[in-house]
């Protein structure tokens, strides 16, 4: 640049004059001239097309040509440095580089030369500045004012405010002279160019000016200048102003608009159109107002973003002036009537967005409403009588004309819409204020603006009654109408009234002041009535409205007050019992016919399975719960469902393959993708069905597991939501299926079990193939690492005993004399194999991470082996104990003394602990469990360890012998009752008061020998008693020659496990192995008898019951170790009803059982009292409800393992005897508010547990801690009084009936 000639002079000139046009918006919009510096000076930020400008490529070169050797020279010195060891990064070199170009000759002559340069650029655009200004004032002189042809249109853009006007900064004398100039008396030119002069000035100085109140008159007086070319600046003065000032200087500018707007509507010399003649958008003065009614519209939907920022004092004003010009109406008695404001902003705001947004935030929400409920509650009365004059416009439009037009039909929607009917504004109007009413409702002090006071009733509208009238709205107004052409979207009556209905259902506090009453319930379901009844039904698109209804209805199900007003009706019957007056049966029947396909209006629709899906899946809502299932049995809905899937299976198989070029490609491709969603989705809507053990017996019994589970899988894999009113996944659904044996068979012919075993296997051996190798992964801490939590939950979930033995039993590991490093486990025998039973050389180097593999393995036997059954096949199939004893004591050494100590390490810990755990039984009290943590002291495991029996001494907890509490005068009172039986009525229920009595005050006392004599005398009786027997069958004696080589292996285990216990209680001598084997071995051929054949694949299934008898042991503990009176005990007791529910085997394969049942083989442990635990703990302790579902656990998988093994290991002895006591006293049920006893007991860590993800882990592995039957036995009582009548009744039902 030193040799700056005076071509380079005027290109720089050109090039920053350039550079000045393309960013003078910015500047022009910047209220003081500091603000525009600040823009020029952070230009590069916020311009995209910064480097584009020809001036910054001139400086780039420039610099580049002058530094560019400087900078290649520091970059090689520091380079050269960095490859020599002394650089430290990129970011170092870019600092080093250009602080030493910075310090360079060369840069400091750069800038110097720049800056004179620029310095002469500069000011020779400075001294043309003037000369500028004043040709082009002259030039305005002479330009005649444009002539302004053109049509609004919904393209215009208000906020155009450039004016290709510099800044002129002004004084305020030059303000004064401005406002005089600007006064109505002035002439037509000097006004224009006040006004001209006005657009050029910041609106900082104009607003902020003396004579701020004078101005605005003259601008509100210019508004109405019939020149629209002088009215159309000043709007835009307006809009430039909205655009780039402040809320305090805005909110002046935007209520003098407003109150302009209020005074121009109240004018009867200013045109505004009726009612009757419609809207012409192209008519000038509708232009001009809409223009206006536009930008206050904007400014209004604009301005939330920013009021929080400024006093609520401004915000009150904007809100006080808008609800002002809403409210304005013309009197009704001047004829024709103008439209009124509100007509107006529904045009150009049909959704109410400014009231949307205006009611988002707290802060200006409270403002609004309160405003509403002072001095503005005529709007929203006024938008309540707009929906009542609609739905009564179409309710006489039945038998002629409409008043109202949602739009107009004829017209082409792809050409601009100009002209607007009466009927059309209505529906408008009616629109918007449907929006309004809508998001009004969902806020608590919006709902207290009800009741209100409408003109054309006498009685007061309530939330009710607008709630009824918007339903009545649904099914009277036209569901499918063409949608506004002005604007996007539906906007058909139906749809938009679905909309405010579901925003409300979505709200629990909302939907139970507007929805959850009778009357509302009655008002959805009264065209559902009508169709029921044959009776006539006015609906336009009936389908359509019906969908929408179904809609409603599944959101109201969902929740549970909901789900309770259509089961109940809104009363809650005390005892669950009684006919139901609920919409649940209406629906349902309602569904019914559906699938039938037994409603001639809807026979033959092409939406006909849309609303199948839609009605199904309220349904759905209601039998996904166990109170819901239980209205919805005799209505008999899954076989409908089943038989509906079978039908449209057998189609969509029909359906021809398309031949291409076939006229009928499209049809068929049509019809066939309608089969397919019906077919899914009435699978879905029967694998729902499993959410409850009942649901999951109704299932079985249409025969579609397999198909459910199929789906359900296919779904899983795709990571698909379960439905729209479901948050928690399919665990729930998977831990229900997998409580049964056909489930387990389900879910492994599914693949869902390979998918698991494999995600599993590539968590804790493979990893993941993503992680970089710069990123590896991290030595696990905790002995289940997070990585790999999911997966083990999902196999606990999954392996309940039914599941285990269908998946296991009789089968063999493998035990392979070679690994493949790439062979990944199948099935659960493999982990059992690769896990779990680890036990030779090639399994543990086919691990890459042996010790967190195999402690994984441990964990999970250490869960499964609580199920006592499960434990039992382990060691009877796998030698579980002596492949943990040979483990330990390869993982000890010898010692200089000839000792062996062992290794502690985390293997040998958890070994130890799964030892001791399989080999004692006991409840909380009576052993003690070696914990699987090291402590830090000198001493980190001071916990034995052992590599063959007996267990140490000091896991067995001290249990001294009881004296017997015969002298007891209760217990006597009580056995002299039972001896000498009276015959009157009432008998059996005195001596169940007494027994209560006992246990509220001393349950201590019944125990030993008092509990055995107690329970065989009432059980005596109650057998002699037709009335109580339950059951008959064929007198069986026991065979004397009876041997022990029939038992099972599993039940000879068992045996010795009992026993153990027993010695271990003090209740049992020498020879009572021979008596329980014997006592077995009775009941085996006895039960036998009672057995049917069953076709069946299940495992199961095929032979005598696979499990072992806990409560016949239980009973032979009770009697201690007597034959005879535990014999004599099992066989009366097996004529009472409460032998199909403490006694397992009592009903395997029974003849007593329905056939369906028998071949599910589906315990009524499970599909009744279990069933009946998830539904009483929903009601009862909604908490802990929540909890399991939120786990993906469930109630009945656990309450199935307490129940099946007597709490064994779960409470202690004289609580497992209280257990079962109440239960043959006082009824089965008992063992069901046992159960919710115990999750009473438990809630806390039950919650506790859920938040850190182990519940289901903490629920089988730990003990009843502090738990004790009498401590709950009021609470028993007190549910019984509420729920027996309903739970004895289902359960008396589970027998075939003889009719």
């Amino acid at each position: 640049m030193s040799h700056f000639s005076s071509e380079d002079e005027a290109l720089l000139q050109s090039m920053l004059r350039q550079l000045l046009q393309s960013v003078k918006e910015k500047i022009t919009g910047a209220p003081s001239v500091e603000c525009a510096e600040e823009i020029l000076l952070h230009l590069e930020e916020t311009d995209e097309n910064f480097h584009n400008y020809e001036f910054v490529k001139y400086l780039r070169q420039y610099i580049s040509s002058t530094l560019g050797s400087v900078i290649e020279e520091e970059t090689e010195k520091c380079t050269s440095a960095q490859n020599q060891g002394e650089g430290s990064g990129y970011d170092t070199l870019v600092q080093h580089v250009t602080k030493k170009t910075r310090e360079s000759q060369e840069y400091r002559e750069m800038m110097h030369s720049l800056k004179n340069v620029m310095m002469v650029v500069v000011e020779s655009l400075i001294n043309k500045f003037e000369e500028d200004q004043m040709r082009y004032k002259e030039t305005q002189r002479k330009v005649k004012t444009e002539q302004h042809s053109s049509y609004y249109t919904d393209n215009c853009s208000d906020s155009d405010s450039s004016f290709n006007q510099s800044y002129t900064f002004m004084n305020q004398e030059q303000l004064q002279l401005l406002v005089e100039k600007l006064d109505p008396a002035q002439p037509k030119e000097v006004r224009q160019e006040a006004i001209q002069t006005l657009c050029s000035a910041p609106p900082s100085d104009i607003l902020n000016c003396e004579s701020w109140i004078n101005l605005r008159k003259h601008l509100a007086a210019a508004l109405l200048d019939p020149d629209s070319n002088f009215s159309d600046k000043v709007l835009k003065f307006y809009a430039k102003t909205f655009s780039s000032s402040p809320l305090n200087m805005t909110r002046e500018l935007y209520t003098s608009l407003a109150k302009y707007l209020e005074l121009y509507f109240l004018s009867e010399d200013n045109y505004v159109p009726t009612l009757s003649m419609g809207v012409d958008i192209t008519n000038p003065d509708v232009i001009r107002l809409l223009k206006k009614i536009r930008l206050l519209n904007e400014y209004q939907r604009e301005v939330p973003s920013f009021w929080i920022r400024h006093p609520e004092k401004y915000m009150e004003e904007i809100m006080e002036s808008t609800l002002s010009l809403l409210s304005v109406k013309h009197e009704s008695n001047i004829s024709p009537k103008c439209l009124d404001p509100v007509y107006f902003l529904a045009l150009v705001d049909l959704r109410a967005v400014w009231f949307k947004k205006w009611m988002h935030a707290c802060y200006s929400r409270t403002v609004v409403l309160r405003l509403l409920e002072k001095k503005y509650k005529s709007l929203i009365i006024a938008s309540v009588e707009q929906c009542a004059f609609y739905l009564e416009a179409y309710e006489s439009a039945i038998d002629g004309p409409c008043k109202f037009s949602s739009l107009s039909k004829s017209h082409n929607s792809n050409k601009q819409k100009n002209f607007y009917s009466g009927k059309e504004l209505q529906y408008i109007y009616f629109v918007h204020s449907l929006s309004l009413l809508g998001r009004l409702l969902i806020y608590k002090q919006g709902r207290k603006l009800f009741p209100i006071q409408l003109k054309i009733q006498k009685d007061l509208m309530s939330l009710t009654d607008l709630v009824i009238m918007l339903t009545h709205l649904l099914y009277c107004s036209p569901s499918c109408p063409k949608t506004l052409t002005v604007h996007t979207g539906n906007y058909s009556p139906a749809g938009l009234i679905t909309d405010v209905l579901r925003i409300l259902c979505d709200r629990k506090e909302c939907a139970i002041e507007c929805l959850y009453t009778n009357t509302v319930i009655e008002a959805l379901l009264q065209p559902i009535h009508y169709l029921l009844n044959g009776k006539e039904v006015h609906l336009n698109c009936p389908e359509t409205t019906l969908i929408h209804i179904a809609d409603i209805l599944a959101r109201i199900a969902a929740v549970d007050e909901g789900l309770s007003l259509l089961l109940y009706g809104g009363e809650k019957p005390s005892a669950m019992e009684g006919s139901s007056l609920g919409g649940a049966h209406t629906i349902v029947q309602f569904t019914k016919r559906l699938l039938d396909e037994d409603i001639s209006v809807l026979s033959g629709s092409e939406m006909l399975p849309v609303l199948k899906g839609a009605f199904i899946f309220v349904c759905r809502q209601l039998y996904s719960t166990c109170e819901g299932l239980e209205a919805l049995l005799p209505y008999h809905l899954h076989g409908s469902i089943a038989e509906a899937w079978k039908k449209t299976s057998l189609l969509s198989e029909r359906i021809p393959t398309p031949v291409a070029g076939a006229d009928c490609v499209s049809s068929v491709s049509q019809e066939t993708q309608s089969f397919i969603v019906l077919e899914e989705t009435l699978l879905d809507d029967l694998l729902n069905f499993t959410a409850t053990p009942k649901g999951l017996l109704l299932l079985q019994n249409t025969g579609i597991v397999n198909e459910c589970v199929t789906f359900m899988f296919n779904r899983f894999t795709k990571n698909l939501q379960v439905s729209g009113c479901e948050k928690f996944g399919y665990g729930v659904i998977v831990s229900q299926v997998a409580a049964t044996a056909s489930g387990a068979i389900a879910l492994q012919s599914s693949g869902f079990i390979k998918a698991l075993v494999t995600e599993l296997w590539s968590v804790l051996e493979c990893g993941r193939d993503d992680i970089r190798v710069i990123h590896p992964r991290s030595t696990p801490v905790d002995p289940i690492d997070r990585s790999c939590q999911k997966s083990f939950l999902a196999l606990i979930n999954l392996l309940s005993y039914p599941a285990v033995y269908e998946l296991i039993g009789d089968q063999e590991i493998p035990n392979k004399q070679e690994y493949s490093l790439r062979e990944v486990p199948s099935n659960i025998l493999d982990i059992i194999d690769r896990l779990i039973i680890v036990n030779t050389e090639a399994k543990i180097h086919s691990l890459f991470n042996y010790e967190q593999s195999h402690i994984f393995g441990l964990r999970l036997l250490n869960v499964l082996c609580c199920d006592l059954d499960t434990l039992l096949l382990f060691e009877s199939q796998y030698k579980i104990s002596e492949v943990l004893l040979d483990a330990q004591k390869e993982n000890a050494v010898e010692t200089s003394g000839g000792s062996r100590d062992f290794i502690i390490d985390g293997l040998s810990v958890e070994r130890n602990h799964v030892l001791v755990r399989i080999n004692h039984v006991g409840g909380p009290t009576e052993r003690i469990l070696p914990p699987r943590i090291l402590h830090k002291a000198d001493d980190p495991y001071p916990w034995p360890m052992f590599s063959s029996y007996p267990l140490p001494t000091c896991y067995l907890a001290e249990f001294p012998r009881k004296t017997d509490a015969r002298q007891d005068g209760d217990v006597n009172k009580l056995l002299s009752a039972l001896k000498n039986p009276e015959n009157q009525l009432g008998w059996i229920e005195k001596i169940q008061s007494q027994f209560c009595e006992i246990m509220e005050n001393k349950p201590n006392v019944i125990s030993g020998t008092n509990l055995a004599e107690l329970i065989e005398t009432f059980v005596l009786h109650l057998s002699e008693s037709p009335s109580e027997c339950y059951f008959s069958d064929t007198e069986y004696e026991a065979d004397a020659n009876m041997t022990v080589k029939n038992l099972s292996s599993v039940q000879q285990l068992g045996i010795k496990m009992t026993i153990s216990y027993g010695k271990h209680l003090n209740l049992l001598k020498e020879n009572a192995e021979s008596n329980l084997c014997q006592v077995l071995m009775y009941l085996d051929k006895f039960l036998k008898q009672q057995q049917t054949f069953v076709r069946t694949s299940l495992r199961g299934l095929q032979g005598r019951y696979a499990g072992y008898d806990w409560f016949a042991s239980s009973i032979f503990l009770i009697m201690m170790g007597n034959k005879e009176k535990t014999l004599t005990f099992l066989h009366q007791f097996s004529h009472l009803l409460a032998s199909a529910f403490l006694w397992i085997p009592r009903l395997h394969s029974s003849v007593h059982l329905p056939v369906d049942i028998a071949v599910s083989g589906i315990h009524p442990v499970y599909f009744c009292s279990a069933h009946y635990v998830e539904m009483l703990l929903k009601a009862e302790l909604p908490l802990v409800s929540s909890a399991f579902h939120m786990s993906g656990f469930t109630p009945s998988q656990i309450c199935q393992q307490w129940l099946t093994q007597c709490f064994w290991n779960y409470m202690d002895w004289s609580d497992i005897c209280h257990y079962i006591a109440i239960c043959v006293f006082l009824g089965p049920d008992y063992q069901i508010y046992t159960c919710i006893s115990v999750f009473k007991h438990l809630q806390q860590e039950i919650l506790q547990h859920t938040q850190i993800q182990d519940l289901q882990v903490f629920l089988k592995e730990e003990a009843l801690h502090g738990f004790q039957v009498s401590d709950y036995f009021k609470y028993m009582e007190s549910l019984a009084l509420t729920y027996r009548p309903v739970l004895l009744r289902d359960m008396r039902n589970i027998r075939v009936q003889n009719t």
